[in-house]
């Protein structure tokens, strides 16, 4: 700084320069850093063309392409869409972009089942979206990428052909032998399901291998620091033969692409690949047989015993990020909290072991290894389900896991993270109601329809599915097929869910007013009941029921509106969606779930009943309460100081 001799001017000077150094100094905050989220995208490359086969799908009469889809019979007894999928995929890349997003992740089952038709197609518009947006896409891998390790021989029986047939396409054609119903087999290479190898080859430029642009990358198994990197040394130590850990017991080795990216400045994205292949009893002794693996579904619950290295590497991560001033934000495809509202228990006694994916539920010690470890937060999917989870450890520690809802079923849907600073974020939960194309392959569903239906097909779809007027209805009807072609059956196909489905909500109602069930030899037909006793017992019951409904303001007619039936269509509806089903379900269906349920928790302690119908009444009402009143899973932010979840109105 140069002074003059005049000190006015000097003292004017001198002031000028302190006053913009200490604009320097505490000037504006950071931009606040968005990242979407997109899982369970489940890409089917329904316009893809086969490398080495003259077949290349169905003609589509709207637009005379040729088009590769599943059958909608398929779809709809699937937890996942199959094609319509691909519009909503380009939908939320779109209103991605609209918003000036340019980090999107991607946590698992980008494709369906690794097929390099689907990978290739997936590729190119991830490339376009990265060419005309200049959006950086991170993947990480799910249970249906690579569905084993290493390439497997693959296809599926149900793809759509000429006339409404099933059109089965495989990688090899002795692996399907086709029915009368059925085209022949075409047999083309890009059906194999792709192990890491070529997943990496493919897709390596999103996150997956070190990019020029990077400010950081590295992996579990490189040798350098952060201090010292060099994008040419993330590169040797990238590639695929690099990538491999010894799994137990057998020590094979497998290949993990996990993976730490600073794509900004201060912004740590922790690729966690949970796959883990635990091998198969009767293995032999070739490591890269893909028969040699179990699949991957398991997720975290399989890591501390068979992948103990990504807990070693988590820590030392999280340590880091603490040391740099890095904002450490954790995906992967596996849940690291319960997705059930802690609902979980209730269920598998409810319905039995394993049923509702319960067998996929994180144990404790997982959030708790993981917390510990410094994950603070956590996206996840492979549930197609919305849910928050929530832990705190006894270290003091907090993990949150946020669900990702899959676009491929309902309520279709990406997250939004807002990075506000280190003590603060924020998620929206974006709805994907909109979806341009996404009646495209009607006609080819109506001809499906009308072949099975002229042959008598058993269990055949409800054709007012193709009525559906956005994407949004479509995947209610694709939820209300699937639970009356599947669940209904898988599920509930027991007394209890026979007997629940023969009654209304009135009949539920009065139900939880009957003090003395356990004299009641037949009280899951108490309107059958004749004895003098009886009568005046569900008299009484009907009268408290009446009165009841009533101090809640609600009509006892409105009860018999809806019955068991229904009831079970909104208990999915709540478990895939949580608190985003509530706007679909309606407030006063609402208010008389929430009415009904709480009657029969009121009445657990008065109660001490043997009666088993009474008894699963009373875990559905627990289970229900559990899904209604969950952690906030739309809009809401996160305060990591106090430990807070809050919502946003």
């Amino acid at each position: 700084m140069i002074l003059v001799r005049n000190s006015r001017y000097n003292f004017f000077v001198l002031f000028l320069f302190l006053f913009l150094l200490a604009c320097n100094v505490h000037e504006s905050p950071k931009q606040a850093v968005k990242i979407a989220f997109l899982s369970d995208v489940h890409f089917q490359d329904v316009y893809g063309e086969f490398s080495d086969s003259k077949y290349n799908g169905v003609v589509n009469p709207v637009n005379g392409k040729n088009a590769t889809i599943r059958t909608m019979a398929s779809q709809l007894k699937s937890t996942r869409l199959f094609n319509e999928n691909y519009f909503a995929f380009l939908a939320a890349l779109d209103d991605i972009a609209e918003k000036g997003i340019e980090l999107v992740a991607l946590p698992g089952d980008f494709s369906d089942d690794g097929q390099s038709l689907n990978v290739r197609g997936l590729k190119e518009i991830l490339d376009e979206y990265t060419r005309e947006y200049g959006m950086k896409f991170f993947i990480t891998t799910g249970n249906h990428d690579p569905v084993r390790p290493f390439l497997k021989q693959g296809g599926k029986k149900d793809f759509l052909g000429e006339g409404g047939k099933n059109q089965p396409l495989f990688s090899d054609e002795n692996l399907y032998t086709p029915g009368e119903m059925e085209h022949n087999v075409v047999v083309s290479k890009d059906m194999a399901e792709m192990g890491y190898k070529g997943i990496l080859k493919l897709l390596g430029d999103f996150g997956l291998n070190p990019q020029a642009d990077y400010l950081y990358w590295e992996t579990p198994f490189t040798s350098y620091e952060y201090n010292d990197y060099q994008f040419n040394t993330a590169q040797s130590e990238a590639v695929y033969g690099k990538r491999f850990y010894n799994i137990p017991p057998v020590n094979f080795a497998i290949p993990d692409v996990s993976y730490l990216v600073e794509p900004q400045e201060g912004l740590w994205l922790l690729a966690i690949d949970a796959n883990v292949y635990v091998p198969v009893e009767d293995t032999d002794s070739i490591s890269t047989n893909p028969e040699n693996y179990q699949g991957a579904g398991m997720g975290y619950n399989n890591v501390p015993s068979h992948k103990k290295h990504l807990i070693e590497w988590v820590k030392r991560i999280a340590k880091q990020a603490k040391e740099l001033d890095k904002e450490l934000i954790a995906f992967s495809h596996y849940p690291m909290v319960d997705f059930h509202n802690d609902a979980s228990p209730e269920i598998e006694h409810l319905l039995g072991k394993g049923k509702l994916q319960t067998h996929r539920i994180p144990s404790e010690d997982i959030a708790e290894i993981f917390a510990d470890a410094g994950v603070k937060i956590h996206f996840a999917g492979h549930l197609h389900v919305n849910d928050t989870g929530l832990r705190k450890t006894r270290n003091a520690n907090m993990l949150v896991n946020v669900q990702v809802p899959s676009l491929a079923a309902y309520i279709p849907a990406y997250k939004l993270l807002t990075i506000h600073d280190s003590k603060k974020m924020e998620v929206e939960t974006i709805v994907i109601d909109s979806v341009a194309r996404f009646n495209e392959f009607f006609s080819l569903y109506e001809q499906e329809h009308a072949f099975h239906k002229k042959n008598e097909t058993d269990n055949l779809w409800n054709k007012n599915v193709l009525l559906s007027e956005n994407y949004f209805e479509f995947t209610q009807w694709h939820l209300k097929e699937l639970v009356r072609l599947r669940f209904a059956k898988s599920d509930w196909n027991l007394p209890f869910g026979k007997e629940l489905m023969e009654l209304s909500g009135w009949d539920l109602l009065v139900l939880s007013q009957i003090e003395d069930a356990h004299d009641m030899e037949s009280f899951k037909k108490y309107k059958e009941m004749e004895s003098a006793r009886e009568i005046k017992m569900i008299s009484k019951a009907k009268e408290t029921a009446a009165l009841i409904a009533q101090a809640e303001d609600i009509q006892a007619e409105d009860f018999k509106n809806w019955n068991g039936e229904d009831l079970l269509l909104d208990f999915y509806k709540l478990r895939n969606a949580d608190e985003m089903a509530f706007d679909d379900i309606g407030e006063e269906r609402l208010k008389q779930y929430r009415l009904v349920s709480q009657q029969f928790l009121n009445k657990a302690d008065k109660n001490s009943t043997d009666n088993i119908f009474m008894s699963q009444l009373h875990e559905l009402a627990a289970i229900l309460d559990k899904f209604m009143n969950g952690i906030s899973s739309k809009h809401f932010t996160i305060d990591f100081e106090r430990g807070e979840i809050v919502t946003v109105k």
